[in-house]
């Protein structure tokens, strides 16, 4: 299996400004590096879309990222961008994974319902967003990480077939 890089981008206002450890992004961390894949960039920035946006470009046009996941900012709160600033990056939606993440999760709580989340390709970059909790991160993982490997090697120009016996 391919070791594929990943950069985590926390969205969380008081993480930013250092009155909040940083628990989710380094709970994506955790799973990701669990994988073998190597994460290229973690960084924490306030809930404001350019910022986010920039970032997120970033990761895919200079870093060249295989997959980017975004924790936080995903609620209904005023404040809460992260889906938006996602929305215009992307270039092709993916809401599969996103899709999956709500259904999942519906199944434990009802809240489930409130996320905005999106999933995306920009260039050759998927970018998904996850919800802001550690417990919740690690949720949502659980569910998208058997279809991720075949995902990515598919996005980054694979030859395998797609289709399974």
């Amino acid at each position: 299996m391919r070791e594929y890089r990943v950069a985590v981008l926390t969205v969380s206002d008081k993480g930013s400004r250092g009155e909040r450890e940083d628990l989710s992004g380094l709970a994506v961390e955790e799973v990701v590096s669990g994988q073998g894949w190597q994460v290229i960039a973690s960084e924490i920035v306030p809930d404001e879309a350019g910022v986010i946006e920039a970032r997120l470009r970033y990761f895919s046009d200079e870093l060249g990222a295989d997959l980017v996941l975004t924790t936080g900012g995903t609620g209904l709160s005023p404040r809460d961008v992260t889906p938006e600033a996602t929305s215009r990056v992307v270039e092709r939606e993916a809401p599969g994974f996103a899709e999956a993440m709500r259904a999942a999760s519906l199944q434990l709580t009802p809240h489930a319902m409130l996320s905005r989340a999106v999933s995306g390709i920009r260039a050759s970059t998927l970018i998904i967003n996850l919800p802001g909790s550690p417990r919740a991160v690690r949720e949502n993982l659980e569910v998208i990480l058997p279809a991720l490997p075949h995902g990515l090697e598919k996005l980054c120009g694979g030859e395998e077939e797609c289709a399974t016996p």
